[in-house]
């Protein structure tokens, strides 16, 4: 093994994290979240040139002790050194991705996209092809087609304020049953204002693979004497 990384090898090594990251990047702003093509070739050519430049010091170390072998004891290369600190500064990077709203966490897996970038960008800068291609094929895969193949039915939440108590919950259950929405859990309360009781109910329910929750709201909202609709995540 040489110990040098060449001009063609450190163009070649920054391309391949352009590229790689892009793939990756893409999925994310085709999605519309946080961080997008340009962000994640940025973390990933970052932390390339982050280990090529501690390979070229684990280098520098060996061609000194081989020059001075008296000083060979006193010469240390901690290759894991200024990789450690990209494993950990990106957390500040992905955590910033992360949106927390009152109902929801979003971003999670654009922050964990950027962490498993940062490190293919770290193989790519060490020389590790193999390692970076084949881990760049499994968060490819993972993030575009894991979802689409395995789909957990997930419970959520939907809070239902209405008016019309006997008609409203007639149609409810009327709705649940034919789209075989499952109701795992139900809440009720009420309260009065200056147009009447104002009913609440709040489901905990189980929808079909091929029901969307945002058309489960349009679907309701259409009834005349719902007030409001919204889903509540668990």
């Amino acid at each position: 093994m040489a110990l040098r990384v060449t001009t063609d090898e450190i163009v070649a090594r920054l391309l391949l994290a352009v590229i790689i990251a892009g793939v990756i990047g893409y999925d994310r702003e085709y999605k519309n979240r946080p961080a997008g093509i340009r962000t994640h070739i940025l973390v990933c050519v970052g932390a390339c040139v982050i280990a090529m430049i501690q390979q070229k010091i684990g280098f520098q170390a060996i061609e000194f002790a081989r020059s001075f072998p008296r000083y060979a004891g006193v010469v240390r290369a901690d290759e894991a050194r200024l990789i450690a600190q990209v494993v950990s500064g990106i957390g500040f990077l992905g955590a910033g991705t992360i949106i927390v709203t009152r109902h929801s966490i979003l971003g999670l897996t654009t922050a964990a996209s950027l962490w498993a970038v940062a490190g293919l960008g770290i193989a790519v800068g060490m020389g590790y092809y193999e390692i970076a291609i084949i881990s760049a094929l499994v968060v490819i895969g993972v993030l575009a087609f894991l979802q689409k193949i395995i789909h957990i039915d997930t419970l959520q939440k939907i809070e239902i304020k209405y008016r019309d108590k006997l008609a409203t919950k007639r149609y409810l259950r009327q709705y649940f049953k034919t789209q075989r929405i499952k109701i795992t859990d139900v809440s009720f309360s009420s309260e009065q204002s200056a147009q009447g009781t104002v009913y609440t109910n709040i489901y905990k329910i189980k929808v079909p693979r091929q029901l969307a929750y945002t058309q489960i709201v349009e679907d309701i909202s259409l009834q005349a004497d719902i007030v409001k609709v919204r889903l509540i995540n668990i």
